[in-house]
């Protein structure tokens, strides 16, 4: 009985450490698992560092939770309408983003997506969705729309030169050929090698206008302003046209406030005024006239070039200033146009801060307006007219409230009136 009683506290003290070892177990594996858990679980708040990282990114980018929630959205996200209502717009990304989620691989894309809700608009966006921690999921957007858009104007350009310089060189090649041929036919050979003479001239002004377009779009077209007269620059353009006018007995008529000034390059604008210029001469009929009329109002220059021929179709008013487009591609060829003056007008006028607009209709003729700051200068002073000069002012600036048809009649008008040149 006594070896039992003292077995006892042997048998307790193995029984209690048999229950601490087991605590003791349990309280380790506990311990470790929550060490595990604890890397799992991922903060509310984004990284400070990864938010002032995302801040100054050009790209739109978004962090999306597990369950596709924005957490954060920059403004160009929203811009490009990539976010909205604090989701993602586009089912094309949200795809993009289940593929990362379900292999975790780093995926780039090119998605030409709807701008907005409603219209006809795209954007394209260059789409890179990468993992960022356990769950999260960060969505970069670059907008490519202007890139490529420059990218297809770049190839058009190409092809448009390509085959318009294909044309006069490929004339000349035939007309050679034919020459040849004809050797003991003085007569041929005279009116061959006056055709020649014109695909040649064709050929430089086509490569001349190129090299003048390719500058006007380069950076630092107009290299520096200086004060330009507005007489100087229309009477110089005149000058250029008037050999072309007086072969078509077509007189040229100068008239308004010529004296008056601008900021910009001489040359420059005397390329722009005769373009105007040599387009109406061109499109006029013989025996004709053809008016420059020069307005100053609300600090611009405007500079008009009235004529009276065959006008143009309002379907095509809207290309006219694109590169290469001709009205009329037959007449085009018979004048020697080479469907790029206007496009030059349009970036001369936008070098200097203004624009160029235009009326017509279709054989009433043409009106395009050449519009320019002008030189706001303290010794300007202001300039007297005749009577006769300031009613014609007058008469053209009511003209001018009743819209661009009258700005047509009174430009002329008023032009006619002035100072005349050609026959």
């Amino acid at each position: 009985m006594d070896g039992i009683i003292s077995g006892v506290p042997v048998l307790a003290a193995g029984i209690l450490g048999v229950i601490v070892g087991v605590v003791a177990t349990v309280a380790f594996r506990v311990s470790e698992r929550q060490q595990h858990a604890l890397p799992q679980a991922e903060p509310d708040e984004l990284d400070a560092g990864l938010v002032r990282v995302l801040s100054v990114l050009r790209s739109a980018a978004v962090v999306l939770d597990g369950e596709d929630e924005v957490i954060r959205a920059s403004p160009p996200a929203y811009a490009l309408g990539v976010v909205r209502n604090d989701a993602l717009v586009h089912p094309a990304i949200t795809d993009l983003v289940a593929l990362v989620r379900r292999d975790g691989v780093i995926r780039e894309q090119e998605l030409e997506l709807p701008r907005g809700p409603v219209g006809q608009g795209t954007v394209l966006l260059q789409v890179r969705v990468a993992p960022l921690g356990l769950e999260r999921v960060l969505m970069l957007a670059e907008d490519r729309t202007e890139a490529r858009r420059v990218e297809a104007i770049r190839r058009d350009f190409v092809v448009n030169v390509s085959h318009e310089l294909k044309t006069p060189v490929g004339a000349l090649a035939l007309l050679a050929e034919t020459v040849a041929d004809a050797a003991d036919d003085p007569v041929a050979v005279r009116r061959f090698t006056e055709r020649m003479q014109r695909e040649a001239v064709r050929l430089s002004a086509l490569v001349q206008e190129i090299i003048e377009l390719s500058r006007l779009q380069g950076a630092g077209a107009v290299p520096k302003l200086t004060p330009v007269p507005i007489r100087e620059v229309v009477e110089e353009a005149v000058d250029r046209a008037r050999t072309t006018a007086q072969s078509k007995n077509i007189a040229i008529t100068m008239g308004g406030d010529l004296d008056t000034e601008v900021y910009g390059d001489h040359n420059l604008l005397v390329t722009a005024v005769r373009n105007l210029v040599d387009n109406a001469v061109a499109y006029s009929g013989p025996a004709s006239r053809v008016g420059v009329g020069v307005n100053e109002r609300a600090g611009l220059v405007e500079i008009a070039v009235v004529d009276q021929g065959v006008g143009i179709a309002e379907d095509a008013q809207d290309r006219v200033f694109e590169r290469f487009y001709r009205v009329d591609p037959a007449r085009s060829r018979d004048t020697g146009g080479t469907g790029l003056g206007l496009s030059i007008v349009k970036h001369v006028a936008a070098d200097h801060g203004g624009d160029v607009t235009m009326w017509s209709e279709p054989g009433r003729g043409s009106t395009f307006t050449l519009r320019i700051p002008s030189a706001d200068r303290p010794d300007a002073g202001h300039r007297g007219t005749s009577h006769e000069e300031a009613g014609e002012q007058e008469e053209h600036d009511q003209q001018g409230q009743q819209g661009q048809q009258g700005q047509h009649k009174a430009t002329a008008h008023g032009a006619t009136k002035n100072e005349e040149v050609g026959a």
